[in-house]
């Protein structure tokens, strides 16, 4: 008989343990779509916010991108030479250029930038006062009978219709906080990807040319055709759907767990929330990425 009862615990809990994984999923996607939507929107970049993200942009990306640069040339200089070498050895030179493309352009590049981007600002980042007042007053209806600022409500009507103008002006309250507050964060962090991801690809193409032809022009036909080869059409659109869905992850994931965790009062010991869930969204991107190119 315990053990019947031990087991029906055990099962009780790893349902309700599904079913708040689930809720967290859900919200999640609902509140990427709602900022997806509002930054997509031409109300929400008005001067404060055009201003505000702006100045996100600016930490963001500005401040990072010499020495982020300077570390993935540097990394890159040190793969693209091993690369290089190793297939001269083996009698495989004709190879060399198309491997460095597809391993370090293709794959690691948007990787690196989505996981330094993350590192950087999205664990680091807490859920700050206006972002859970946003979150709070989107989710969360006042009290029946109260105003925002706590004074009682004169009622004039029926209750039902004045509890849904009260809504109403609740998530209105909701969408400008979030516009101002949460809309500029998450533009700041998806620019951010892209531009790292973006900017390094080319350092890295120059610099896969000068190791392998140096400072001589006549190899640049060569070079275009085998670049060429590599960047096809669907190569090509993958490479830009990937690093989009990147930049979306690394934005959203992180915020959307904050929020969660500010609106449940959640202990985090110190991890950001969302860290393994974001990790795991960027490893499942990688795989599909992989998995449609190769497969």
């Amino acid at each position: 008989m315990p053990t019947r009862s031990s087991t029906h615990l055990d099962s009780a809990a790893w349902g309700r343990a599904l079913l708040r994984g689930a809720a967290s999923w859900w919200h999640m996607i609902h509140l990427g779509a709602i900022v997806l939507v509002l930054a997509l929107s031409p109300s929400t970049y008005n001067r404060a916010n055009r201003a505000m993200t702006s100045r996100h942009i600016y930490a963001s990306t500005w401040q990072v991108l010499p020495w982020f640069t300077a570390m993935a040339a540097l990394f890159s200089l040190v793969l693209i030479r091993i690369v290089v070498v190793t297939a001269l050895s083996y009698g495989l030179s004709q190879y060399a250029l198309q491997m460095v493309v597809r391993v370090l352009v293709l794959e690691l590049i948007p990787l690196s930038a989505a996981l330094f981007v993350a590192l950087r600002a999205g664990m680091t980042f807490n859920a700050h006062a206006n972002a859970q007042q946003a979150h709070e007053d989107f989710t969360a209806p006042p009290e029946p009978g109260l105003s925002r600022s706590g004074a009682p409500i004169e009622r004039s009507g029926p209750a039902e219709p004045e509890r849904k103008l009260r809504l109403r002006q609740v998530e209105s309250i909701g969408i400008t906080r979030l516009r101002a507050d949460v809309v500029p964060r998450v533009m700041a962090g998806a620019f951010s990807v892209l531009t790292l991801a973006m900017i390094n690809s080319v350092i890295v193409l120059v610099l896969a040319y000068l190791t392998v032809y140096g400072l001589s022009p006549w190899g640049l036909p060569g070079y275009t055709r085998t670049v060429g080869q590599v960047f096809d059409l669907s190569v090509t659109l993958g490479f830009a759907l990937k690093t989009i869905f990147f930049s979306l992850a690394v934005a959203v994931v992180p915020m959307a767990a904050s929020l969660e965790a500010a609106r449940e009062n959640a202990r985090t010991n110190g991890v950001q929330p969302g860290a393994a869930r974001l990790f795991l969204v960027l490893l499942l991107i990688e795989a599909a990425s992989l998995a449609v190119k190769y497969i």
